[in-house]
């Protein structure tokens, strides 16, 4: 199979789908890797490093997109991306089709066969594509939110950690997840006072035994959530809901309560965001006030930290990766329940329920278009 990758065009987006490493595996297993030149550029892998694993350079993405059979990415294709895409073309890359409409239409309209890593599955009910950059968005969100607090960058002028004397500043997590568990981490790291609160028996118990005394792990009701934001100096949105909108756990009347200069950062912002003044932000141009709230909703922020996002997700996404080209996306669908997961629009159809749901298309199981 002839595999392509990109240069990435979004804001600030600096990762690539393949590594060189990644492209000498797929190489040693009879593929052909096609890389538009400069596209490694962002985590330092030149063209002749790429070169040197045995891939081949393309001149301009147009070339990669006509010559290959499976386009491997990061980021959701832009929409210049999604008019090159061709009937029964293979795209693996994360989609986040739920808040995105236009993302949607295009695809469907393309005929083409699109993977979400957003979606794949694991046996214990995990999203082991998802997992390292919900990893990396959280740790990141701790750093990013420090910084928004400081009061240069129209936060309140609160140091997270405090120092001898005085209080440290007030963390807010909701949701004790992959991004809430990492942020957490990095908060109680840094001597926040941290509050974590979730709805799942589970995770609270887990987070519990975890933080012990470190943090406060609270059950997630309207009312927790109200106490938690008003008290917050910087509140972090760590909600998912798999394949779906995120829920809007906070309403801009609640920013009435906060404290003038608190601040917002919304790790669900590539699912919709789970407060309701959330709009996507980029690296560029980070953050924005409403109601003397700063907000923090950049859609990619794992791509701020390039090398380390590209290798940790294609860790995990290259033996699906070998799957599909192994095996042609049919077969590899068909052998793995967890990688069909992933299929969320093929042959003009939408085939993940809860993007159907929330855009208004028919479902059509996975299932059925490999029987077709």
């Amino acid at each position: 199979m002839r595999i392509g990758v990109p240069r990435e065009i979004k804001n600030h987006e600096y990762r690539v789908g393949l590594t060189p490493e990644s492209a000498v595996e797929l190489v040693a297993a009879g593929h052909e890797i096609l890389i538009e030149t400069g596209a490694g550029a962002g985590i330092g892998a030149t063209d002749a490093a790429y070169e040197a694993a045995g891939a081949k350079i393309a001149p301009d993405a147009g070339t990669v997109f006509s010559q290959s059979d499976m386009i491997v990415k990061v980021k959701e294709p832009q929409a210049t991306e999604r008019a090159m895409l061709s009937d029964g073309q293979i795209l693996f890359t994360y989609l986040h089709l739920a808040p995105d409409p236009d993302q949607t239409a295009d695809l469907v309209k393309s005929g083409a066969v699109c993977i979400a890593y957003e979606t794949v599955t694991d046996p214990s009910g995990g999203l082991p594509l998802l997992k390292p950059m919900s990893q990396v968005a959280g740790r990141m969100s701790i750093q990013a939110g420090a910084t928004a607090l400081e009061k240069s960058h129209g936060g309140r002028g609160v140091l997270l950690g405090g120092v001898p004397g005085v209080h440290p500043a007030k963390v807010a997590v909701l949701g004790g997840g992959v991004v809430g568990f990492h942020a957490a981490q990095m908060a109680v790291g840094m001597q926040a006072d941290v509050t974590i609160l979730d709805k799942s028996p589970a995770a609270l118990e887990r987070l519990s035994n975890h933080f012990g005394a470190s943090a406060r792990v609270l059950y997630s009701n309207r009312a927790a959530v109200a106490t938690a934001i008003a008290e917050a100096d910087l509140v972090i949105g760590a909600v998912l809901v798999p394949g779906a909108a995120a829920p809007k756990l906070v309403t801009r009347e609640m920013l009435g309560t906060m404290q003038p200069g608190a601040v917002l950062v919304d790790v669900a912002i590539d699912q919709g965001g789970c407060f309701e003044t959330s709009k996507p932000t980029t690296h560029a141009d980070p953050t924005y006030v409403v109601d003397d709230i700063v907000h923090y909703c950049v859609a990619n922020m794992p791509g701020g930290v390039a090398r380390t996002s590209t290798y940790a997700l294609n860790n995990v996404t290259l033996p699906f990766a070998l799957a599909l080209a192994n095996k042609g996306w049919k077969k590899a669908l068909a052998d793995d329940a967890h990688l069909r997961n992933g299929l969320n629009v093929a042959n003009g159809a939408v085939t993940c329920a809860p993007v159907a749901e929330v855009l208004g298309y028919p479902y059509v199981p996975a299932e059925q278009v490999l029987a077709g």
